[in-house]
Order: structure tokens, then sequence, then C-alpha cells
């Protein structure tokens, strides 16, 4: 029926019929030829040349990558990728503005980089640039000493003056444990946001247990602000001190019992943290509403301790236990968090879920993460983790951890066997709600599954924190 129309409207009007399908076939050309330009202009945008050379741009999901010097050293430059990469260099992007005679200011686009990278990733704009040499500072990047790249995970962050929130605190922490397990450690040096004269509050508390008995120490300073950021993650605080020398973490410690006499020699002692290179998470930053942030950045996930403590006369040595080390800051009223980490062999998993105030997020919406680190970087990560924690209401007796992803499906089972409790004034809401504890917790980790090629079975001793109310 139709062809017959078709003939029947050709034969009596042909001038308009030959009118309409010329403009029928130039329609369908112009179009066809959009789509092939607008394909061709698309994979243009994504071409990694335009953005500074070579065949792989690696970028950030929320912004710049804070981390590069540690993506270049420890995850492209490890023994995985080493040999399947020809050269790798970090580039950043900036707006400058020049002022000119009568005031005015004209903003003009830069980029940035290390000449001798940008030369081997083919960048055309700097290749065959005799004149455009590496500067003695750029070796921290083409060759960045183990130290320096714990230092800039390690920093410390100025206080937002801007953002309607209260109760910022920042701090690296540390835990430890023998092989037996009888004796573990939770040390923190913690600064606080309130700034006086120059100044902000500062603490450093050991938690020690000691066959299931469990000893606070602790003692208070203020500390001055711009020594602290230029200088954390060194710290010194009322005669106890950490340094970063090289790939270790050399600690100080001079502490009184709390609610003793408060004798400054109760612990005294230098132990060493020992950082195995690639064995890092790099810094993770999450924003909220009217300027709330928190941050986290694990710098060992696995190490070794060295040295030995004398608590109260009595030396303890602490050689050969495990270590760890991890490094917090944001603003923490009303915040409350789960997170463990367990070590085995040249394995390492870490885990952890932010809960903030809903006032600035919805905690529903934050999702909890796990990776998962072998000898030469990370092997997987995933941010669909489940924990679920079991035993009741006040004290959790065991934990199940279920992260899945396109390269991993692994499940953690924890079981409690120490317990130490802490009102933790610092998350507390000021509205009212009910108190917190936090609760830090050692046990057994049985884990089972798969990360990236690799089967995972095995169970270790390790360590996990949450809150529960106050009884």
């Amino acid at each position: 029926m139709i062809l017959r129309l078709a003939v029947r409207s050709l034969a009596t009007r042909p001038l308009r019929s030959a009118v309409l399908a010329a403009g029928f076939g130039l329609g369908i050309a112009v179009m066809a030829e959009l789509l092939g330009v607008g394909e061709v202009i698309l994979e243009q945008a994504r071409s990694p040349a335009l953005a500074g050379g070579g065949d792989l741009v690696v970028a950030g999901a929320s912004g710049p990558l804070d981390s590069a010097r540690f993506l270049l050293a420890s995850v492209i430059g490890s023994d995985t990728f080493r040999h399947r990469t020809a050269a790798a260099s970090p580039s950043r992007k900036a707006t400058l503005y020049l002022i000119v005679k009568r005031g005015e200011a004209i903003p003009v686009s830069v980029r940035g980089g290390i000449p001798s990278l940008q030369k081997a990733v083919g960048e055309p704009e700097v290749d065959g640039q005799s004149n455009w040499r590496d500067e003695p500072a750029d070796a921290s990047w083409t060759q960045p000493p183990p130290g320096d790249i714990l230092r800039a995970m390690d920093r410390f962050h100025p206080v937002p003056r801007d953002a309607a929130q209260t109760a910022w605190a920042e701090w690296l922490y540390f835990n430890g444990r023998t092989a037996d397990g009888r004796i573990r450690f939770y040390l923190t040096f913690l600064v606080g946001g309130a700034i006086e004269n120059g100044k902000r509050p500062a603490v450093v508390r050991l938690q020690l247990d000691r066959a299931g008995r469990s000893t606070n120490y602790s003692t208070l300073a203020a500390i001055d602000e711009r020594a602290l950021l230029d200088s954390a993650p060194d710290l010194d605080i009322a005669g106890n001190r950490v340094r970063v020398d090289g790939s270790q973490y050399r600690l100080a410690l001079a502490l009184a019992r709390e609610g003793g006499g408060r004798q400054a020699r109760d612990v005294v002692g230098e132990i060493t943290l020992d950082a195995v290179p690639g064995r890092s998470l790099p810094p993770v930053t999450i924003h909220g509403a009217r300027g709330w942030v928190t941050g986290y950045v694990v710098p060992v996930l696995s190490g070794t301790i060295h040295g030995t403590l004398t608590v109260e006369g009595e030396p303890l040595s602490l050689d050969g236990a495990a270590g760890y080390h991890d490094h917090n800051w944001g603003f923490w009223n009303g915040v409350h968090w789960q997170w463990g980490q367990v070590a085995n062999g040249d394995l390492s998993i870490v885990y952890g879920r932010v809960f903030p105030p809903a006032t600035v997020a919805d905690p529903d919406r934050v999702p909890g993460f796990l990776g998962v680190l072998g000898p030469d970087g990370p092997i997987a990560f995933s941010t669909n983790v489940a924990i679920v924690e079991g035993g009741h209401a006040g004290t959790p007796r065991e934990i199940t951890v279920h992260a899945r992803g396109d390269t991993i499906d692994v499940t953690l089972t924890f079981t409690v066997a120490e317990l130490v409790r802490t009102p933790m004034s610092l998350t507390q809401v000021a509205t009212g709600a009910a108190p917190m504890d936090f609760l830090q917790l050692g046990g057994t980790y049985r884990v089972a599954g798969r990360a990236a090629d690799r089967e995972i079975a095995f169970t270790a001793r390790g360590s996990a924190e949450t809150f529960r109310p106050t009884p």
C-alpha cells in the first residue's frame, strides 16, 4: 500500500517529489556529518596528548590528586608496573593573574610540571626546549626519598576559619602488639583547633594493655601553630616527640599515669616503627555542608616496632612487635566511625566507615571502604563494604566485614578478645544526644576471599574501633 501511494505521488507531482527526496537526502547527510565530527571532537577531548602527552591520564575523581608522589613512586614505580611503564609525569593546572599598570587583573591559565618527565611523555610544549631543565627541587619528584613521601602524606592541615563548625582536631595514631598478643598499645599525638596567642592545645596519650590489664598515661601542653604546620609530622609535645627519619618513625615518650601522682617519668623510652615502602593508603578527604571536612591517611599499614619502654620502673621490650600508623584530621563534633586493620605475611588490609552528623551530610550515603595491599603496593579496593557488629548493645563480640567489587570479594570475621572503653568528649553532639564511648578492640580476624587474581585465606590478630552508648 505504501509503495503504491509513493508511485502514484511521484507520477502525479514528479517535481515536488524530487525536491522532497533531495531534501531528505541532504538532511540525512548533514546529520551523518555532524555525528562524525562530534565523535572526532569527543575523541580529541579525551586524548591524553591534549593534557600533556603520554598514553594515559590519571586524575582524581573529585579534583587534583593529593598523593601524586606516592602514586608515582609506590604504584606506578612498583615492581608490578615499573617494567610496563615507559615514563610518567605529574602535571598541575592553575590560574595566575597578570596585573597591568592600570590595575586590571588578567587571568592566565598555566600548567606546571617536571621538565625531564614532561619531555619523556612527549609534552609538545617543552619537547626540544633546551632551556627547559630540571631544578634541584625537582628531584623530590624524579627520585623521591621514602621519608619525603611519608612527610607529604603525613603533613598537618591549617584549621579552616571560614567553616561554621567546631571541634577541629588532628592526630597521629600508632598501635602495636607483640607476637604473643600479651602487650598491646595505642598511642596518640593529638592537636586541637583552638588558637590562643599563636598556641594550640596538644595531648599525648598512651593506652597500654598488659595481659588484659589496661593503664592510661598522658601529658598536656600548648605548641606553636606555625611550627606545627611547618614541621609536622615531626612533633614535640612536653618532652614527647615524633621524628620521621627515612623510612622510620622514631618516637620518644615521657608520660605520667592518669589518676596517679602525674610523674612525667611513669613511662619513658624510645621506640621506632619501620615503614615498608608501598604499604600505605594515600589521603582521602570527605566534604560536607557548611565547611565540614574530615580526612584520613595511612602512611604505615604494617611495619615492625623496635625499642624498649620503661613503665613505672619495669622495662618493657617491644622488639619485633607488629606496628601500624594512621593520621586523622577534621571536625569531629557528632562524628563516630568503624575501623579495623589486620596484616599477615605480605598482605595488609584496612577498612573503615565515617558517620558524619546529619546536619552536614547524610550518614547513609557516606560509603565504607576496604583496601588490600601486597608487597608491591595496592592489590584491590572497594567502597561497596558492609560492616556488621554482633553482640549485645554495650559490647560487640564479633564484627563481620564484606567487601565486593569487580576485582574483590573478601569477608573478614573479627572475634573480640580485648576491649578498652574511653569516653570521647571530642565527638559528642552538643545538642543533648546520648553520649558515646570510644571502643578500641583487639582480637582475631578470619579472612577469606579473592583480591584481583589472588586467593586470600588466613587467620591473624588485628585491631578494630567502634562506638557504643555510654553505659
